[in-house]
């Protein structure tokens, strides 16, 4: 059952992750330099944030949405990771579609 702080939980990362998706431009390591300052001092601590680094990028996948992926489902599962991901992408997604 999903309770109160997870959904704001969900809703605020989410958020967060759109405005980075938003606001990345020049490729997936400029999304790790803003997801750095905006997850270390709050959600993550310094060492697993370059662990999450070093698995997104020896993965298939672009590195932010790699690291998405992997904030979401440490922080709050399988829901986070999949709402994280979309978040991250939807950005990108609309403004093609929008041209």
């Amino acid at each position: 059952m999903l309770t109160t702080p997870f959904l704001i939980s969900l809703f605020h990362l989410s958020l967060l992750f759109f405005r980075i998706g938003l606001f990345t431009v020049g490729g997936g390591l400029v999304a790790i330099t803003l997801m750095s300052g905006e997850l270390i001092p709050e959600y993550l601590e310094e060492d697993a944030f370059y662990s999450f680094i070093a698995i997104a990028e020896s993965t298939p996948g672009p590195i932010g949405v790699n690291m998405s992926t992997y904030v979401g489902y440490e922080k709050l599962g399988v829901l986070g990771a999949i709402f994280l991901t979309i978040a991250f992408v939807l950005p990108s997604f609309l403004s093609i579609l929008v041209i």
